[in-house]
């Protein structure tokens, strides 16, 4: 195919939420038409409104919904459209659905199913990363075969282990395992939450890190092997495994390490034929020494912090690259400035161990000004137990860290959110430690500043997070689909009936 032959008119976006609505909004801007699908619980969301077209998945669960590659592609078919775009979790690093749109004569917006057999896998990512010579962190480069089989590996290892997910990330799927006693719940309840999470079970082991520094690298790659590196992500600032506040650059990374781990992700690319934007994850340990952590063969919640600091727009580069176009900037054309802060805003209770909080989202106003909102909600939406839990983003940038911080300090104390607990205050906790203040922060900052607030609550809190996950991933195993879901041909009526209502509200 000729560079610019064929230029993508219609795309399915297989999400939801906000960053539905983030691939929607460069389309419109390409001249792009957008395709929605929702489940029973988000047939009022924004990205539903915001499309030109929308489809009922039915159901509640994600199994019943954004995970069902059938209903999908039969969507797609109904649409017309010649893309899908995934997004990030659900099928976004799932090969076999990227195979099956590969087969159906479309375009998957993200790496090849092959690179994603290859690379996306974490096991298998481990197993290239290791033949390159790049440093990797201890632990099997398998998934898991049985119980007794990851006791074995972990007395090998050495507790304290950490059991991940092999076919996804964002923190679902990740147990930290002190012993061998804790071993078979941490095992089973890894397994069920990376089912529900990715439709995949599989789950490896790896030596768990004390107080590391959580760096990524985001990479672009078109399809005439031309790969480029666009600079770092710091996200230390996580809750149970999950990022929760990224910044760019990071204050623990000079040009030197820069070049470092930009040269190895580069290198993991072009041995994996990679394509398409991705990103390398790395720990950096105390004595500035990293380890290849994983490749997120999709893009990133927090890539907004690399656009700011670039003025790359990652998703038009995205589609770009889909269309079998060059990529638009070399290497040396790359030009980093300022700083960025991303803080993700989840209705969680940061005071409860993070607990979901569901309700009503009785008042919902994001702020405004010199900031960037990327939103998934309006006022007057119903947050469910059914998906995860980010409401939004919000991202500062500014010429310097210490302007970018107080931009996001102002930004959240403007954030209203009534109905539901959010991520707000513990955002503003961390923006006002002196740790962060001063860049001196590693993936236990939650552990060493924050969570000594909530005094002997910390142990009781835990074991209900741990019982409410186990019962949410059991009702989403085992609900009934729900009837609801009537094929998707049948669109147009009902579509049209269902967009004046949300209007009206």
């Amino acid at each position: 195919m000729k560079t610019g032959e064929r230029h993508i008119r219609k795309v399915l976006i297989a999400n939801r939420g906000e960053i539905a609505v983030r691939v929607m909004r460069t389309c419109k801007e390409l001249g792009i038409s957008t395709v929605a699908v929702f489940s029973d619980v988000d047939r009022r969301l924004l990205h539903v409104l915001m499309a030109d077209e929308a489809y009922p998945l039915g159901g509640t669960t994600p199994a019943q919904s954004y995970l069902d590659q059938e209903k999908l592609l039969t969507i797609a078919r109904q649409a017309g459209a010649d893309a899908i775009h995934p997004g990030y979790g659900f099928l976004a690093e799932n090969a076999s659905f990227a195979k099956r749109v590969e087969e159906a004569g479309l375009r998957f917006i993200g790496p090849g199913s092959r690179a994603i057999s290859l690379i996306g896998d974490k096991t298998e990512a481990r197993k290239i990363a290791r033949k390159l010579g790049i440093p990797t962190i201890a632990g099997a480069v398998d998934p898991i075969s049985s119980e007794e089989h990851g006791l074995r590996l972990g007395s090998e290892i050495g507790f304290p282990i950490l059991l991940k997910a092999a076919a996804g990330g964002g923190g679902k799927g990740m147990r930290v395992v002190s012993s061998a006693t804790e071993f078979p719940s941490a095992f089973r309840a890894a397994q069920s939450e990376a089912r529900t999470a990715f439709g995949d079970d599989r789950v490896y082991i790896e030596k768990f890190l004390e107080a590391p520094r959580h760096i990524e690298m985001q990479i672009l790659a078109d399809q005439f092997g031309n790969i480029i590196y666009l600079g770092e992500r710091e996200c230390s600032i996580q809750r149970r495994h999950q990022k929760v506040v990224e910044e760019s650059p990071s204050t623990a990374v000079d040009e030197t390490l820069r070049e470092a781990l930009g040269s190895a992700a580069v290198a993991l690319a072009r041995a994996a034929g990679y394509t398409n934007a991705g990103t390398m994850e790395f720990l950096v340990d105390q004595q500035g020494k990293f380890y290849f952590l994983e490749v997120n063969a999709r893009l990133q919640v927090e890539h907004p912090v690399t656009e700011a600091i670039t003025g790359c727009d990652l998703v038009k580069e995205q589609i770009h690259i889909a269309e079998g176009e060059r990529l638009s900037i070399k290497q040396r054309n790359v030009h980093r400035r300022g700083h960025a802060i991303e803080c993700r805003i989840c209705a969680e209770d940061p005071e409860n161990n993070f607990l979901p909080s569901t309700g009503t989202l009785a008042r919902y106003e994001p702020p405004a000004g010199r900031i960037r909102v990327e939103n998934g909600f309006r006022q007057g939406d119903e947050v469910t137990v059914f998906y995860d839990s980010l409401l939004s983003k919000v991202i500062s940038w500014a010429p310097s860290r210490s302007e970018a911080i107080a931009s996001m300090q102002r930004a959240l104390s403007e954030f209203v959110i009534e109905g539901v607990k959010s991520t707000i205050p513990f955002c503003q906790f961390v923006l006002g430690h002196p740790s962060f203040q001063s860049g001196d922060i590693n993936t236990r900052f939650v552990d060493n500043h924050y969570a000594s607030r909530q005094q002997g609550r910390s142990a009781e809190n835990e074991r209900a997070a741990a019982i409410l996950a186990t019962i949410l991933a059991h009702n989403q195993q085992t609900t009934p689909i729900v009837s609801s879901y009537n094929g998707v041909t049948k669109r147009s009526a009902k579509w049209k009936s269902l967009r004046k209502e949300t209007l009206r509200s």
